[in-house]
């Protein structure tokens, strides 16, 4: 394959992994634009969604309905219900009661919530351990644009994770509950002077950035064909990494980090000598080249608003 169609072969790939990080870091920009919190199981709720939509599959299959696209939007509804609740439950639990405490001591919170979610997949869910295959259920096949292979699962995917985008963005700048999660984010006491009841704020806040780590996990399985339970540990790392060069605390920049973090994968998988095995190495240190040089993120300085 020529340089140039590999290079655009490749940014069309990492753009459908930017978007399932983009997910991600979304989550983690929402927690710490309200809460000042870095949510440190958040990667772990991406993975309990994947298997949250992995179960509906598999209980829709028994019952004959598993196959078509009625079956994978109950998954995505279901998971992100579940995800959604454990999301507000880690709050409750994790973080609230530690409001007045060291931010070291939510880290290490959220951390042992992040194991607790995985030892319970590995220990509930049949042979845990192994890796489970992931039912495709996006459309096969695909044609060639500009000797780019463009594959229509691919393009489903795309066109699921930007609605989940603008979803969040009509939230957030369309209804009542994002002018509170907008105004909590700016001024916690101000916005409660104002009527905005908080903790009804943090807890939409809360379903609403693990719902979308929901449909990042559910994505990943469509994408990769297969689920795992240490999946989460990644997909955090990545995600936050995603937000830290997007800008903690901006939803746009947490979808710019994503997908620039997806595109730097896997172009430096093409033009790099065994890039492949690199990859991570070369995103990870463009992440620090930003932490150092502008640890303010992309567009940290720009936003006016936080969230």
């Amino acid at each position: 394959m020529p340089p140039l169609e590999l290079l655009l072969q490749q940014a069309f790939n990492g753009l459908m992994l930017g978007v399932m990080y983009a997910l991600i870091a979304v989550g983690f920009t929402l927690f710490f634009g309200v809460l000042d919190v870095i949510h440190f199981s958040h990667g772990d709720i991406f993975m309990l969604g994947a298997f949250a939509g992995l179960s509906v599959l598999a209980g829709l299959h028994a019952v004959g309905i598993g196959d078509g696209a009625v079956a994978l939007a109950l998954a995505f509804l279901v998971s992100i219900l579940i995800t959604g609740l454990v999301g507000v439950a880690a709050e409750r639990v994790c973080v609230k009661p530690l409001a007045r405490s060291s931010p070291l001591m939510t880290l290490l919170a959220t951390l042992s919530l992040g194991l607790v979610i995985r030892e319970s997949v590995l220990i509930f869910y049949p042979r845990g351990a192994d890796p489970k295959r992931f039912p495709q259920l996006l459309p096969q096949g695909g044609f060639e644009l500009g000797g780019v292979a463009v594959r229509y699962e691919n393009l489903a995917i795309l066109a699921i994770g930007f609605c989940a985008m603008v979803a969040v963005d009509l939230i957030i700048n369309r209804t009542r509950m994002g002018a509170a999660i907008r105004a909590v984010a700016q001024d916690p006491e101000a916005a409660q002077m104002m009527g905005v009841n908080l903790d009804r704020t943090v807890d939409a806040t809360f379903f609403i950035g693990s719902g979308l780590a929901a449909v990042a996990g559910i994505l990943s399985g469509l994408y990769y064909g297969e689920v795992h339970f240490i999946m989460g540990i990644t997909g955090g790392v990545i995600g936050f990494s995603a937000a830290a060069i997007g800008g903690l605390g901006n939803v746009y920049g947490a979808i710019v980090g994503g997908l620039l973090f997806g595109m730097l994968q896997t172009t430096s998988a093409a033009l790099i000598p065994r890039g492949s095995e690199f990859r991570d190495v070369v995103a990870f240190a463009v992440v620090m080249l930003f932490l150092i040089f502008r640890p303010s993120g992309i567009l940290g300085e720009k936003s006016v608003e936080r969230v």
